[in-house]
């Protein structure tokens, strides 16, 4: 097939190029008033590597940028222990369904030389991380359809739910414009804001705990209620990141008793510790799990009595080991062979909900999560503290890394061992993907979509097979000749179902390539999907689309294109 090129010609086809292009899988960026200098354009300068957030593969181990980032972790961690203030630390690091790195330092009983070390089953009290099980409770009730809505009010469950608002910034004839065949309690239920998602997100605005209270508080539900209706929302729901121990505790409690009709501890433990047989997690301390526990401690050193905490104990009471908390992680990541969750729901309850104002402790707030950002990803965090002890799970979604660090005594001030941690572990679990070979599908059979493709024309296209079948896509086209380098012409083309290819890039590549007046961007290529057409009466796919960028009818021609200058 010959393309002759006259003059003229060739400057329409040389700016219609750079807009068509543009939309399939280079993007350029030209000056208005100044043309491609031809001469030049060779002169490419390589800026950031790419991808810059590496997909999670498979790892073959050992793998000796992650042991050195794990070592790191090991002597941190270590030489945080102190003797008097934080006697036990145990610690696990997650990679999708599998253990990474557990380490466990000083000993259950700080004050007594003779008491065992730690391990990954000694017992800790959880503190705030007792937070995620209320959570999981609303997010299993609405995948059940027991709840309709994360965003239903409080009020449709709890018929005396009332509590003052004295920041809202609705208006009176809000409520009168949704009150027309509601009653004046029903439309007062409809325009309320304490919603159950927001309960859960330390959005609700509700009060640190019920006035003229403490933990330790040995109320009920209608008596919690009761209290509220002369309180007052310390926020406008939804507007300010406030911490509650009061909303997830009453959360808890009303969807168990309103929906699920029973004990909240009794759900918790049917529903998610028997599933992920965490069987050393739970609620009541006696002696059997007091012999098992690492002694909290306070800053002094003196043993920390174990609170019962009441009906506040969904915000805080639980225990749990290193081992059984693993399981929780994996199954958050969605790669526990016993799921609590479908695959959506996880990744609608890991989203970050609210940026929140520079005072508060994190930089967003979700359900239940507080999330602080560290090189460019959100680690997803919950951190706990109880008198004596110390908890903190987290997980960075990107990565599938997950971390336990589970800690008796008071953790340090000056510190965010967490950050630390993750300081190591991230640019090495970047670098572990980066290196790995990626595993390349090839379809059924190859044949239906081998052969040459143009689009509109201008720029052209071969995928060919390789001896295992894989398929790879070749660029080629005057203007790519000028403008792209040999060694990023080419594309593998990894097959998921049906005529869907997705591209693959086997190593680190360049995000931007900057060609003089033009740049071309190589990271909007990765990841996209290929969907070919229903193949033809010869079993061939006469073309294909590119959805995600916006890139229609790229079809099939017969052989392939000779250019002539």
């Amino acid at each position: 097939m010959k393309v002759k090129w006259t003059k003229l010609g060739m400057v329409f086809f040389l700016l219609l190029s750079f807009v068509m292009t543009g939309c399939f899988i280079w993007q350029y960026s030209l000056p208005k008033a100044k043309p491609v200098d031809i001469k030049l354009a060779k002169e490419v300068k390589v800026e950031k590597m790419c991808p810059r957030f590496p997909e999670p593969v498979p790892l073959e181990h050992p793998i000796p940028v992650l042991m050195e980032a794990l070592d790191k972790v090991d002597v941190l961690l270590r030489t945080s222990i102190d003797a008097k203030k934080l006697p036990a630390i145990s610690a696990i690091v997650i990679f999708n369904d599998s253990v990474l790195w557990n380490g466990n330092f000083g000993r259950r009983n700080g004050s007594d030389p003779t008491s065992p070390p730690t391990n990954e089953y000694t017992v800790y009290r959880i503190a705030s991380l007792s937070k995620i099980f209320p959570t999981l409770m609303l997010y299993k009730l609405w995948e059940d359809g027991k709840v309709d809505s994360l965003d239903d009010p409080l009020g449709k469950y709890v018929k005396n739910f009332t509590i003052k608002n004295p920041l809202g910034k609705r208006m009176d004839h809000e409520l009168k414009s949704v009150s027309e065949g509601m009653s004046i309690r029903e439309a007062q239920v409809h325009v309320s804001s304490v919603t159950l998602r927001r309960m859960a997100s330390q959005l609700s605005g509700l009060p640190r705990r019920l006035r003229a209270t403490t933990l330790l508080w040995k109320g009920n539900t209608q008596a919690a209620v009761d209290l509220l209706q002369d309180d007052v929302l310390v926020a406008d729901p939804g507007t300010r990141c406030h911490y509650s121990n009061l909303a997830f505790s009453l959360l808890a409690h009303v969807m168990a008793e309103k929906v699920a009709g029973m004990d909240y501890q009794r759900w918790v433990s049917e529903n998610i510790l028997q599933p992920l047989t965490m069987e050393d997690t739970g609620f009541e301390i006696n002696s059997q799990i007091e012999n098992q526990m690492a002694i909290g401690v306070y800053s002094s050193g003196r043993p920390a009595p174990l609170y019962d905490l009441g009906w506040y104990r969904p915000s805080g009471q639980m225990y749990s080991t290193p081992a059984d908390m693993a399981k929780l992680v994996m199954m958050l990541l969605g790669a526990y062979h016993r799921p609590v969750l479908q695959p959506d729901t996880l990744k609608t309850m890991l989203t970050p909900l609210f940026r929140c104002e520079k005072s508060y402790f994190a930089d967003q707030t979700g359900t239940p999560w507080e999330v602080k950002e560290q090189l460019d990803y959100d680690v997803i965090r919950k951190d706990g503290d109880l008198d004596g002890y110390s908890a903190s799970l987290s997980l960075v979604p990107r990565l599938k890394l997950g971390l336990v660090l589970l800690m008796a005594g008071t953790k340090p001030e000056d510190e965010d061992l967490v950050a630390k941690v993750y300081s190591s572990l991230i640019p090495a679990m970047e670098n572990a993907f980066r290196d790995a070979p990626h595993v390349l599908i090839p379809p059924p059979d190859p044949v239906p979509y081998i052969g040459y493709f143009s689009y509109s024309n201008i720029t052209f296209y071969e995928i060919k097979a390789d001896a295992d079948g894989v398929l790879s896509l070749e660029q080629t086209g005057p203007q790519v000749d000028t403008m792209v380098p040999m060694k990023h012409r080419s594309l593998k083309l990894s097959y998921l179902q049906d005529r869907v290819f997705r591209v693959v890039f086997e190593k680190e590549y360049p995000c931007q390539l900057k060609v003089n007046a033009a740049s071309v961007s190589l990271e909007s290529q990765d990841g996209q999907l290929f969907n070919f057409y229903i193949f033809n009466k010869k079993g061939l796919s006469p073309g294909f689309d590119v959805p995600g960028l916006n890139t229609y009818k790229v079809t099939r021609i017969p052989r392939k294109p000779i250019f002539s200058g």
